[in-house]
């Protein structure tokens, strides 16, 4: 339940799928304490997640064969028609138990993968070879976007015909139609009215790079005076980057934000939003942003590519190029009309389809379309 899109994700379609169709069991492992979580949001909305504590992140066998086994017993007394499940750890554990209590149908969504960029050679292979194992028993797998399904069916995790696309779907009306007054985020941050305000909406773990957005800030200041940059996020590299900030010297010209939950309020007061990961799944951080109308600038990595048509709705630059985002990042800072330009046509991109409504219809419709292939009774 750690703060990002799975878990946005997963607490929408526990909490509105049609209750009249399907009863929902949220089952989720721990977080680490740096990461924050979402428990709060899924209490806002009615979920109460059972919690397996022997299910954490990393690999530890004992645990994990600890975890494994409270699935299985879980699963023996809920006997559920589905079992959908989401992120590698939970994918791997939650899929092995299924299949051993005779899940009619298993489900797993891919919302990124760990194929490259997050381990070493052999590590990466490993991880593979099991999600291709894995797959042999899964009924479908999901992908977040159309370019990552042809990136799952390169590597061949599965035959074509198995992997379905059904992108992420998100409570966006509040971004869309917010009356937030955008100066309220610089009135806060004591900055006049007239500073441009740089963000990215991250954890900060090594995959999202921030490295590489502080390296780009160094370098639009040579060119670029009013402008502040924020941080918006926590995570295990917190120390590292404030450090890193400090030795570039860009600590007056850097915000480090912390998780906010007010991001209605951080999209709005926004002039440009960026990510520089080097691998993604679809990022919710950037449809939040596109739904709020901010143009967008981002590593052309992963899902991205089917979020944003570089030079229409926003900018795509190569991964860990400080330099071709910096150029990317002065662009913009430059030229207010791209700026209304972009953030206009990204709005009309994230809106309605990357709306909840749409992820509900398509999980409804792959749902009832695998219980009658099953031939589930469900009187």
């Amino acid at each position: 339940m750690n703060i990002g899109g799975p878990a946005l994700h997963v607490i929408i379609l526990n909490s509105e799928l049609d209750f009249g169709r399907y009863v929902s069991q949220l089952v989720t492992g721990i977080e680490s304490p740096a990461e924050g979580n979402m428990y709060e949001f899924a209490e806002e909305k009615g979920v109460h997640p059972i919690v397996i504590d022997a299910l954490g992140r990393e690999i530890f066998f004992k645990e994990d064969f600890r975890a494994l086994i409270k699935l299985i017993r879980l699963i023996n007394i809920e006997k559920p028609d589905i079992v959908h499940t989401h992120t590698a750890k939970a994918g791997t554990l939650g899929r092995i138990a299924a299949k051993l209590t005779g899940v009619p149908i298993i489900i797993h969504t891919f919302h990124g993968h760990v194929f490259h960029s997050y381990f070493g050679f052999f590590k990466s292979k490993f991880f593979l070879w099991l999600e291709r194992l894995l797959a042999k028993f899964t009924n479908v797998i999901i992908t977040v976007g159309e370019q990552q399904r042809r990136e799952i069916i390169q590597y061949k995790v599965a035959e074509p015909e198995k992997v379905v696309s059904i992108s992420l779907g998100l409570d966006l009306k509040p971004f869309v139609s917010t009356k937030t007054d955008p100066n309220k985020l610089r009135r806060e941050l004591s900055l006049p009215r007239q500073t441009l305000l740089v963000g990215i909406v991250a954890r900060l773990v090594p995959i999202k790079n921030h490295l590489c957005f502080l390296e780009s800030t160094r370098l639009i200041l040579q060119n670029f005076d009013n402008v502040r940059f924020l941080i918006i996020g926590d995570g295990e590299l917190r120390t590292y980057l404030e450090q890193k900030a400090r030795d570039l010297g860009l600590e007056s010209r850097v915000i480090f934000m912390g998780f906010q939950h007010d991001l209605v309020k951080i999209y709005t007061g926004l002039d440009i939003v960026i990510l520089s990961s080097f691998n993604e799944g679809l990022p919710v951080a950037l449809i939040e942003a596109m739904a709020a109308g901010k143009p967008v600038i981002s590593t052309n990595v992963g899902g991205v590519g089917d979020l944003i048509l570089d030079g229409d709705n926003g900018l795509l630059v190569p991964s860990n190029d400080p330099m071709a985002l910096a150029e990317a990042i002065l662009y913009l800072l430059k030229n207010p009309e791209r700026r209304k330009i972009m953030g206009d046509a990204g709005k009309k991109k994230a809106y309605p389809l990357f709306d909840k409504n749409r992820l509900l219809g398509d999980i409804d419709k792959l749902y009832r379309k695998l219980i009658k292939i099953e031939g589930i009774n469900l009187n």
